[in-house]
């Protein structure tokens, strides 16, 4: 009986002008997002590679310099474009592409598509997971806003209940007809953004891909299933289809405008970051005074040579084998790393814990559950920017430690001498590996918990619900 119901609500939903009017709208958004996502992936990873190039060549066919000239001439670290940032662009647009690797500072992701944009972009980007989560939500309610209510206000409930079936087993062949026709409509956007995936050259990844994809899709398949149930139980339990698009209206914006927005203002409220100005100057203070305010620099460096004449038992900076210039500077830029470190680990935690507040709000928000899922797995949310700030970190802090080693083996009096231009070329170049699904899931565990706690408790308080609902 649930297989007839699902059957004849498909069917009905199929002729129904307002669903192909509006499902047709939905799909040619799926598509159009999918196609302008892949366009505009392909254009920007192409940029960056070109741009990561041209400066690895750059940093390699340098003339022949002091290692210290080098350090400071530095490079540029280029993060490329997840495969599945062309269906959810998550936090790239704000968070910069670029970051700039000199000596003895570590500096900030810069250059974000936001920068460049205009003000409209503070409501949005038409991406495929903005109609995903905000724009097939609404078509499914306007789908099943009258399942029940416009079925008891024509008697044909009553009708239909007479022939022995009950309400819940009514509710399941709606939800299952309505799910079906809610695939009918995503299904080829999702198809279509597979065919580019697996069949561009630009895109990579292989069975992490793969995986990715799936839970992509599966994940959304479970919100959509939360909203569908959710409507339907509406639908039962308001008196009429006025009241029930009235009320599933409301729960919308509810969850998709305001919710999001006051949960992020709470955030920057309760844990507030310092601003870079701040932060530098903390900095630019720690390192010259110390940590802990009571390590100046100067002493450091009196200790350090101290220490080397020490080592090697001599009593000038003339009779030592090493470049003291050169040990001094490995030393500083050792101590400035910690402290730099510090404080992007503290201002990371910061944003970290204003995120998981958003995360936490899921639970009571599906759409704040499948966002961070979502991102996630497309490799473009918080997380994967820091992994891609860290191993940007890693390479300067080993580039410019390598180069005070060869300034450090000069010798005295390197401060008149030059290294070969063939040195630079044995120096590794930036090259970034973004990490695979295994090091994400940890990550997924709350968005997943939320929507399956969601669907779980929709089915079975929404049902019982259903079952005790008036059928007049």
């Amino acid at each position: 009986m649930i297989r007839s119901i699902a059957q004849k609500e498909f069917i009905s939903t199929l002729r129904d002008r307002r669903f192909a009017v509006l499902s047709g709208l939905v799909l040619l958004l799926l598509l159009a997002a999918t196609l302008v996502g892949r366009a505009s992936f392909r254009t920007l990873q192409q940029e960056r590679q070109l741009a990561q190039q041209t400066v690895n060549d750059k940093f390699r066919n340098q003339p022949a310099r002091h290692p210290h000239r080098v350090a400071h001439y530095g490079s540029f670290a280029f993060r490329p474009k997840s495969g599945l940032s062309l269906l959810d662009g998550g936090v790239d647009s704000f968070t910069g592409s670029a970051v700039y690797l000199e000596a003895h500072q570590q500096n900030s992701i810069n250059f974000s598509q936001a920068q460049q944009a205009g003000s409209l972009i503070r409501f949005g980007e038409m991406t495929v997971a903005f109609v995903l989560q905000l724009l097939v939500p609404l078509l499914i309610i306007f789908l099943c806003f009258g399942a029940f209510s416009e079925e008891r206000a024509t008697g044909t409930l009553k009708l239909l209940l007479s022939q022995g079936v009950t309400l819940r087993q009514v509710a399941w062949g709606k939800i299952r007809g309505y799910s079906q026709a809610v695939a009918l409509v995503v299904a080829p956007a999702l198809a279509l953004a597979a065919a580019l995936l697996f069949t561009g050259e630009e895109f990579a990844g292989g069975l992490d891909l793969v995986a990715r994809l799936a839970l992509f899709v599966a994940g959304y398949a479970v919100y959509f299933f939360v909203f569908v149930v959710g409507a339907v139980v509406v639908s039962a339990w308001q008196v009429s289809s006025r009241a029930a698009l009235v009320t599933l209206l409301g729960l919308w914006i509810l969850g998709g405008v305001i919710l999001p927005k006051a949960t992020a203002n709470l955030g920057a409220t309760l844990y507030p970051t310092i601003t870079k100005a701040q932060m530098d100057a903390e900095v630019h203070d720690e390192a010259q005074h110390g940590i802990d305010g009571h390590d100046p620099h100067d002493q450091r460096a009196a200790a350090l040579k101290a220490d080397l004449f020490k080592k090697y038992g001599v009593d000038s900076e003339e009779k030592l084998p090493v470049s003291l210039a050169g040990v001094q500077m490995a030393a500083g830029e050792e101590y400035s790393a910690k402290v730099y470190q510090q404080h992007f680990a503290e201002l990371n935690a910061t944003y970290e814990r204003q995120n998981r507040l958003s995360e936490w709000a899921g639970l009571l928000n599906p759409y704040q559950a499948i966002r961070p899922l979502s991102m996630s797995l497309a490799g473009s949310d918080f997380a994967h920017y820091v992994h891609f700030q860290q191993a940007a970190e890693a390479y300067r802090y080993g580039l410019v430690q390598r180069l005070n080693g060869l300034q450090a083996s000069m010798g005295y009096g390197d401060k008149e001498r030059r290294l070969d231009a063939s040195t630079w070329q044995k120096l590794p170049v930036f090259s970034y590996q973004a990490p695979p699904l295994g090091w994400a899931l940890p990550r997924l565990l709350l968005p997943v918990a939320a929507l399956l706690l969601w669907a779980v408790g929709l089915c079975w308080l929404g049902l019982r619900l259903i079952s005790n609902t008036s059928v007049s």
